[in-house]
């Protein structure tokens, strides 16, 4: 069960680091047009890499998903890239809460089992 709790906290965290970028992207559509703005995105790669240091998760739980750095390109905002990730990262998330269900529902086994 420890192992499930330890995979609910991973999963929490990367919907956080998700629900973060779709806003991210939803401020680059929204500012499309704004002089000066300059795009903001997540970079999954550098905050995934630092999930299995027990330093960096505890750190990252302690300061939360705002704590995670926005990837500042100098590129101007296109709005169909922008959607597209919307989409990728749509899908993202819906694979997350799938993984969540899933270990919800492997507590609710165990509990059950140990009636």
């Amino acid at each position: 069960m420890y192992t499930s709790l330890d995979s609910m906290g991973k999963v929490t965290l990367m919907m956080d680091l998700i629900s973060q970028r779709q806003r991210a992207l939803g401020s680059n559509v929204a500012n499309v047009d704004t002089p000066g703005y300059i795009r903001q995105d997540i970079d999954f790669g550098q905050y995934l890499s630092t999930m299995n240091s027990p330093l960096e998760t505890k750190l990252s739980e302690k300061l939360g998903p705002s704590a995670i750095a926005m990837d500042q390109g100098e590129e101007r905002v296109n709005p169909a890239n922008e959607l597209l990730k919307m989409q990728e990262n749509s899908i993202l998330y819906s694979m997350a809460t799938r993984r969540m269900s899933n270990i919800v529902t492997e507590m609710k086994t165990v509990i059950n089992v140990g009636k």
